[in-house]
């Protein structure tokens, strides 16, 4: 077995990329790592795309780290991906906080950061952004595209906007357009962040809120970890226990459920930066992937990738028959022998597809390894 070869980059781009919204992002870096090795004829290329707070770290360690890439379960030697075979490239989106240019990077050709001035960017920018990427690096064909929860919706406009590029295309837990009750999460959230006195407008001390956290980013964090999971996931993991530490008749004693949301949103705004939450949180909001054409059937109907869907079963944020009803429409454009659908049997919730990869990996290995 291989090593995963795991090699970070960034990429800097001196061209512009002209935004959806009409405005233009230049120039422009973008973070990325790759593993495993891409083949003399460039064609065993797997992109990952990740969720709202994920990175470019997909799999593997970096030195001293206790803990591995959030899709580690997926990615490597003889795993689902397997990385002996494929060369696999996991990007940073723009408006991101882990490399890719965002609202705190400079706005060039001055040395203060964007802010509030960064422009609105949405899931077919960052998906256009991480094509130039792959023109940057030779690739033309991919074997693959995969994504889960905003990572789904990148790759899904990878199997419209560039119907041609890849061979499959892969997303879980996912939608076809953000709900309403999707998008009252991160309002939430958004507000949260906002209204505390610490945001200053957007002009806080970056420095200062990766050291100590700001309130109203943890609590907005708090209502966005509810939506990860399931009432039987929380019951499972919490069910009604007490602090031990706590006294029962302690105003402010807490519940395990309790301590669990303070500890997840008070570090979150620690590693997560406030105005890159706002900017990601946005475009989750506005993504729609029919924007531009008549009907999603319309757009679907572009496809030439053999498209596969994962539902999980007690996702509350986007809802299993979210993605059934993507497959009904590419059947409905007489695409469904390019379309598959499959629902996960899972109580955990919309995170199934970070926690229990072991419920599908071995049918994606099963999809990647099948002839097209």
């Amino acid at each position: 077995m291989a090593d995963l070869n795991l090699k970070t980059h960034l990429a800097a781009f001196k061209n512009p990329l002209y935004l959806e919204s009409g405005r233009i992002l230049e120039p422009f870096e973008i973070a990325y790592e790759t593993y495993g090795e891409l083949n003399e004829a460039k064609d065993n290329a797997i992109v990952i795309c990740h969720a709202l707070s994920g990175s470019h770290h997909a799999a593997g360690f970096y030195e001293g780290e206790k803990r591995p890439g959030w899709w580690d379960a997926l990615i490597g030697g003889g795993k689902a991906v397997d990385t002996d075979k494929f060369f696999v490239i996991c990007a940073n989106t723009i408006g991101s906080c882990f490399g890719s240019t965002g609202p705190t990077s400079a706005a060039y050709p001055k040395l203060e950061p964007y802010r509030l001035k960064f422009p609105v960017i949405t899931i077919k920018d960052m998906v256009k952004a991480q094509r130039l990427l792959l023109d940057s690096l030779g690739i033309t064909r991919l074997h693959a595209v995969i994504g889960g929860s905003m990572g789904g919706m990148q790759a899904l406009h990878y199997a419209i906007d560039y119907p041609s590029l890849a061979k499959r295309v892969i997303a879980l837990a996912t939608t076809s357009a953000t709900s309403a009750w999707a998008i009252a999460f991160n309002k939430i959230a958004i507000e949260s962040i906002v209204s505390d006195p610490e945001f200053q407008g957007g002009d806080y001390d970056i420095s200062a809120v990766k050291s100590r956290g700001l309130r109203g980013a943890a609590i907005g964090r708090m209502a966005a970890h509810i939506s990860f999971l399931s009432p039987e996931s929380m019951r499972e993991k919490f069910g009604r226990d007490y602090a031990p530490t706590d006294g029962l008749f302690d105003l402010f004693g807490k519940f395990q459920i309790e301590r669990y949301l303070d500890y997840n949103g008070g570090n979150f705004p620690k590693w997560f930066d406030p105005l890159a939450f706002i900017y990601i949180a946005k475009a989750i909001n506005i993504y729609d992937l029919s924007r531009g054409y008549d009907t999603l059937e319309n757009a679907l109907a572009r496809a030439r990738s053999h498209i596969y869907l994962f539902g999980f079963e007690r996702d509350l944020l986007f809802l299993p028959a979210e993605m059934e009803a993507i497959d009904l429409a590419m059947k409905s454009v007489g695409k469904g022998d390019l379309s598959n659908y499959c629902l996960v049997k899972s109580d955990y919730g919309h995170d199934a597809f970070l926690t229990e990869v072991d419920k599908f990996s071995d049918r994606i290995a099963e999809i990647l390894g099948a002839e097209i």
